[in-house]
């Protein structure tokens, strides 16, 4: 799924005592094929979900399977879905990366337990450069919500906003890339909301759910 030109950022650099969302944020989900292969770990489908005015903007959305270059054995954790048949047919990721740089390069990434995205994009596509990372999974932990758990769904779950990934997402279901980056999208706006009712800086976000040591650190004037 590949629905618009990523050149979409508003006009002049986003300081952090700008709103949070002045900020040129994109919201990023990967399915990988699992965490046991190590060094040989897959991507096998990634989402982009740019958000504007802290809304996401699925218009600008940009969704692909990847073909591994190898069979991946079935896992219970592999979305339905994402089969070898299917996988065998996308395109490998070499010819992908460029366009996931030109939609992530100085843009700040979005998403749930972002870290571990991260990791693995960036041990497989170093040329893409995000402005920073904003965790939602250490955001939810910031608010202290009793969900009965951290996941993306039991939180969506529990705020009431599983309806509206899925209106926004009707073709999608949770565990699928599309799917899962939109939820961050949209619960990266209702935790913000409900730690910070009157709005918050993008600084003020950053000192509670951004992950500085895992990207390179900006000049403190473009960034605080």
């Amino acid at each position: 799924m590949k629905m618009t030109d990523p050149d979409t950022r508003q006009d002049g650099p986003v300081t952090g005592t700008d709103a949070w969302h002045q900020a040129d944020l994109v919201a990023l989900d990967l399915e990988g094929s699992g965490a046991q292969d190590r060094d040989h770990e897959a991507i096998l489908e990634i989402a982009l979900v740019p958000l504007a005015a802290g809304q996401p903007a699925l218009a600008d959305a940009y969704a692909t399977l990847v073909n591994p270059g190898r069979p991946i054995p079935a896992r219970a954790w592999i979305a339905p879905g994402l089969t070898n048949d299917v996988l065998s047919r996308a395109r490998p990721l070499t010819a992908i990366e460029p366009e996931l740089a030109g939609r992530i390069t100085g843009r700040w990434l979005v998403g749930h337990n972002i870290g571990v995205d991260w990791r693995l994009l960036h041990r497989l596509c170093p040329s893409i450069a995000p402005a920073g990372l904003i965790d939602t999974l250490r955001l939810a932990r910031a608010c202290r919500i009793d969900a009965g758990g951290n996941s993306l769904t039991t939180l969506l779950e529990h705020l009431d906003l599983t309806a509206t990934v899925t209106q926004a997402v009707p073709d999608g279901q949770p565990h699928r890339a599309l799917w899962d980056a939109t939820g961050a999208a949209i619960l990266v706006g209702g935790l913000v909301t409900r730690r910070w009712p009157a709005g918050v800086a993008l600084a003020g976000l950053c000192a509670v759910a951004a992950l500085p040591d895992l990207v390179p650190t900006q000049a403190p004037d473009t960034l605080f």
